[in-house]
């Protein structure tokens, strides 16, 4: 009776919590539709962690000298810890989605890409004022992107404390861009402003321009962001399968069973970090507060700099709403803005304009999340041992 009380026993009212916010993420998956790919094996993974000598983490079994590996502990150190394996190959199937085409008709919406990345550097800067160390502030403000492969890799090449609610966070206000967005976009935009009507006059693309734009981006973000040549040239190494025209099978195996495998493999993966011990803490709902914080400043940073541009170009205006669109979250936030225009004027289609903003997002997180590891790399080596 008492090999089967001690589990019981041996259960924490911090082990508790995290069943709860287990259930939750399963329950947003399942009844919601939030992200299910990701919330529900992070979910179910954050249960199996948390179960008192759980076994799918690493153990040394009484009477045995040796550690017996558990399978999420040792899928955590080797597609995550060690190399970061598991977050980049899924950019290979995001970028195999990506069809670039509306941006390059488009080209000034690169400029949202880059826009939409003020919420990031907002939070980093206000997550060091409350104390936070700067790897964990930047790992904080990268939550903003709503890209979570990148929110993973920069706190985990950060040696982030708080990898697990980054992740949580990331994934989570990924998943809720339709309820987060819009009231990001109505704190600072007016109705008149939401109705702004754009014409959509799309130039044809060569397919050797969408072929060369891969490599080109690769390039350019090698040399301007080096740390970010992981991310991008392999969301760009997905999306020259998809436009090359002659690896067609391989493109659709990387958008579907590629992607979908390892999503469903890094959200119980990354469930590792959400042990109780490390996950159930005051500083964890800060972060989490935090990502929050920068997911709806990126929104508004994205808004205000249409709003900006409107003031010098007075003929042909952009709804600010589409400035909202520039954060990673494809194809989502591109979907909210249509919904939002309609809403609005049910005449009004800003699909394909909050589209070429959104796949700018991509390219922007990424290179941001670049950006960033190189910037705190360089402080962290200046500041005295």
């Amino acid at each position: 009776m008492d090999f089967f009380l001690s589990g019981i026993m041996a259960i924490t009212w911090q082990q508790c919590v995290m069943y709860a916010v287990g259930i939750l993420l399963i329950y947003l998956a399942i009844r919601h539709g939030f992200e299910p790919s990701l919330l529900l094996p992070m979910g179910f993974g954050a249960i199996l962690v948390n179960l008192p000598f759980s076994g799918v983490l690493n153990q040394t079994l009484e009477g045995l000298s040796e550690e017996t590996p558990g399978i999420i502990q040792w899928l955590y150190e080797v597609g995550i810890d060690a190399s970061e394996a598991l977050p980049i190959l899924l950019f290979i199937g995001i970028g195999a989605m990506i069809d670039f085409g509306p941006l390059l008709s488009n080209p000034k919406m690169f400029l949202f890409g880059a826009a939409a990345q003020f919420g990031i550097f907002f939070t980093i800067s206000v997550a060091v004022l409350l104390g936070f160390s700067i790897p964990d502030a930047a790992s904080a403000g990268i939550i903003g992107a709503a890209d979570g492969p990148t929110a993973i890799l920069v706190s985990k090449i950060l040696h982030s404390n708080y990898v697990g609610p980054i992740a949580v966070a990331a994934y989570s206000y990924m998943a809720l861009v339709p309820i987060v967005q819009p009231f990001a976009i109505k704190l600072v935009t007016t109705k008149k402003e939401r109705m702004i009507r754009m014409d959509y006059n799309p130039k044809s693309v060569t397919k050797s321009t969408r072929i060369m734009f891969p490599i080109i981006v690769t390039v350019v973000a090698g040399l301007v962001a080096p740390a970010s040549v992981a991310l991008v040239g392999f969301l760009m190494f997905g999306n020259l399968i998809r436009e090359c025209g002659v690896l067609n099978s391989l493109s659709e195996t990387a958008q579907n069973d590629l992607a979908n495998l390892i999503t469903l493999l890094l959200g119980i993966t990354i469930s590792f970090s959400m042990k109780a011990e490390d996950f159930v803490k005051v500083e964890t709902i800060l972060i989490m507060a935090l990502g929050l914080v920068a997911f709806v400043m990126d929104s508004i940073g994205g808004v205000l700099f249409a709003k900006l541009l409107n003031i010098f170009f007075r003929k042909n205006k952009i709804n600010p709403m589409v400035g909202a669109a520039g954060i990673s979250a494809f194809p989502m936030s591109a979907r909210v803005i249509q919904k939002m225009g309609l809403k609005e004027d049910p005449s009004n289609h800003l699909l394909m304009h909050a589209i070429s903003a959104n796949v700018s997002g991509q390219i922007g997180s990424v290179i941001a999340g670049g950006a960033i590891i190189k910037i705190v790399s360089d402080i962290l080596e200046k500041m005295p041992k």
